[in-house]
Formats: structure tokens, C-alpha cells, sequence
């Protein structure tokens, strides 16, 4: 057990260096140099493990510097598990993709991990059809016992994580960013449900600047999580469809919404198909590739229409007051922070909510409106 725990702070501290790459930490624990790393000179690193001299150098003052203690603390006190590969709760599926992340930073649902997931992508700027395709694929899904998994970005990931959080199951988010930093600033409310109901999921290390690198580096775990990937919407080079391509490269299954040949939008989807992609028009052209992986499928009448009607109808007096406001006319967040004077921070909590319920839609620049 000592060593194991040692092991998995070698990793960490290995991960959260600077100038230490994948493949440098692969040769590390190939070593077993975590046995005694607190010992190793940089001389050492560099002749037993075979590390570039940059590297053993910053290695050896990462691991002179550490102070583990309050690095768990302060882990502790944002909610977050840290997770490596030798760690239980590891998704084994991460595990047979080509560079699985040695370190994940975790807030929320562990247990989900463990789940059966589907990935659902596309554009940042939807359609109508496509906001509504993704949240009604993702509601599904979700009730019939997939975990929905995407990227927190605004547009189709947005209404694939608000989907799923409607459905009886859950969904998990993973970020570019730190764990703790949430990208979009508009997505706040719904990082916030998804940290309460689902799992926030991240390989970048604690106080990692924003840098759109990142973005692409994260598209492998959503693919690498999920049994397959769906794509709804997605323009000619959409970053959607590299995660359709990591997806390809790890023998899951692509998924791919149809759409009108004018739509510029649905260039990426049909292109796909195209190649091989299957074509879906709903949720269960996607359940019946997976019916032995999942539990006894559960619809929303055989869950009780009482219990999902009063969850969708009953409104609290804040999200009653900014409904009534988007019956007159639909709104900006800006206008309706205005109208109802609610800080933005509740604002958002409450718009979130109201999307959820189903009682209204978000448009393209932070638009909303009554359905």
C-alpha cells in the first residue's frame, strides 16, 4: 500500500512538471524508478531512466520542491479526486486508447466512470435542428442507461450535457481546462449541475493558463470514455470530427446525424456517413448496437409520468419571475440581469434550470427565449 501511494504521487508530480511529456512518464514507472524517485539526482534520471537532461533536471526540483501534503489539501477542499491508471477507479476503456492521461482530476460522480458512456459532438453554432436533435438524442440516451459524454463547450456539447441531466442518468464533462475553471463563462450554471449530478473530468494540471491546444487533447478522452461517438452537426473542419477520427483510431463505434445537403452545417455529419458512419434518425438506431452492455432500459412512462411531469411543471418563485419575463419577448443574459436585477451568478443557476425543465431555449449569443 506505501508503495502504491508513493507510486501515485510520482505520477502526479511527474504529470504537474513542466517540460515532462507523456512518453518521459511512461519510462519512469516502465523503471520502477518510483521505488526510491526521492532519492534520484538528475544525473540519475538521466542515466538509469533515460530522460533528457531538461527533463531529470526539472524532475529533480519538482520532487525537492513538492509538498505533497498541500497539494491533497488543497484537493480536498475543491472537491477533487486525482485518479491515475493503477487506481480502481480508472475507466478501463481509457485505458486501451493509445495515450490514456496519467492523471485525471476529478469533481463529482466517480461511479460514472464505471458506466457504459456515448459521446455526443458537434458544431458551437447549431441550428435549431441541431440544438434540438442533440437534446433529445441525449435525453434518451440518458434514461436508457448511457452516460452522456462531451466537452462543455457552448453549441451541441452545451444541449448534450442539458439532455442527459433531463434524463434518468447522467453525463460527464470534460474540460480543456483545469478542472476547476470553467470555459465557457456562459456555461457556468451548467457546470455547476453537471458538478452536482454528473462528473467534471480533466487531465490539465491545477492553474494551467487557457491555451486552445488543449481543446484537441481532450477530444481523445471524450472518444477514449465512450463505446462510440455521435455527431450532430459539424462544419468541413470542425473540431468535432477529430474526435470522430480518435474514435475511428480506437475501433469505437461513429455515430452521425444526417442533414440538409444546402446546411453548411451538416457538411462534417454527411461526409461522415459518407465513409462508413452510421447514419442515426434516433436513439435507438444507437441502443441496439449496445443492448447486452446496458441495464433493463427504462423509458419515462415506465419511470412514472407523475414524478417527470411535476419535476418539468413545478417552478420555483425566481425561475417563475425570469419565465414570465421570456414570454413577453425572448432576451439577453444581459437584458434580462437588467429586468429582474438577480446577480449574474444566480441568473445563470436559474437559466440553467429553466432549460433543463424545458421551458425555455438558449440561442446563439446568449439568447433565450420561452418554448
Amino acid at each position: 500500500m506505501i508503495n502504491e501511494t508513493v507510486r501515485k504521487e510520482m505520477i502526479i508530480t511527474l504529470h504537474e512538471t513542466s517540460g515532462v511529456g507523456w512518453q518521459a512518464i511512461r519510462k519512469v514507472v516502465d523503471h520502477g524508478a518510483w521505488k526510491s524517485y526521492d532519492r534520484y539526482t538528475a544525473e540519475a534520471w538521466t542515466s538509469s531512466v533515460g530522460l533528457r537532461l531538461e527533463q531529470a533536471k526539472a524532475i529533480s526540483t519538482a520532487f525537492s520542491q513538492q509538498d505533497i501534503a498541500k497539494r491533497n489539501e488543497s484537493m480536498l477542499q475543491k472537491g477533487i479526486t486525482i485518479i491515475t491508471p493503477f487506481d480502481e477507479a480508472y475507466p478501463e476503456l481509457l485505458k486501451q486508447s493509445a495515450t490514456p492521461p496519467w492523471v485525471l482530476y476529478a469533481i463529482g460522480r466517480i461511479e460514472l466512470l464505471s458506466q457504459p458512456c456515448i459521446a455526443i459532438v458537434g458544431t458551437r453554432s447549431p441550428t435549431a435542428y441541431g440544438r434540438r436533435t442533440a437534446s433529445d438524442l441525449a435525453e434518451s440516451l440518458s434514461t436508457s442507461g448511457l452516460t452522456v459524454v462531451s466537452g462543455l463547450a457552448r453549441g451541441v456539447d452545451g444541449m448534450a450535457h442539458e439532455g442527459a441531466l433531463r434524463g434518468s442518468g447522467s453525463t460527464i464533462a470534460v474540460l480543456g481546462t483545469p478542472v476547476d475553471t470553467i470555459y465557457p463563462l456562459e456555461n457556468r450554471g451548467l457546470y455547476q449541475e453537471i458538478a452536482k449530478h454528473g462528473l467534471i473530468l480533466s487531465e490539465v494540471p491545477l492553474g494551467t493558463p487557457i491555451h486552445p491546444g488543449l481543446f484537441p487533447q481532450r477530444n481523445r478522452i471524450i472518444a477514449g470514455l465512450s463505446l462510440g461517438t455521435v455527431v450532430v452537426e459539424a462544419a468541413q473542419r470542425s473540431g468535432s470530427l477529430i474526435t470522430a477520427d480518435q474514435a475511428l483510431d480506437m475501433s469505437r463505434d461513429v455515430f452521425a446525424v444526417p442533414g440538409p445537403i444546402s446546411s453548411p452545417k451538416s457538411t462534417g455529419t454527411n461526409d461522415l456517413i459518407r465513409q462508413g458512419a452510421k447514419l442515426i434518425s434516433s436513439a435507438q438506431d444507437i441502443l441496439e448496437e449496445y443492448s447486452s452492455r446496458l441495464p433493463i432500459q427504462r423509458t419515462k412512462s415506465e419511470l412514472g409520468t407523475q414524478s417527470v411531469s411535476s419535476n418539468e411543471d413545478i417552478l420555483t418563485k425566481d425561475e417563475a419571475i425570469i419565465y414570465q419575463i421570456l414570454q413577453d419577448a425572448p432576451r439577453s443574459t444581459d437584458e434580462l440581469h437588467e429586468l429582474s436585477e438577480y446577480p449574474f451568478g444566480l441568473l445563470h443557476a436559474i437559466l440553467i434550470n429553466l432549460t433543463i425543465k424545458r421551458k425555455i431555449e438558449q440561442h446563439p449569443g446568449s439568447i433565450y427565449s420561452a418554448r
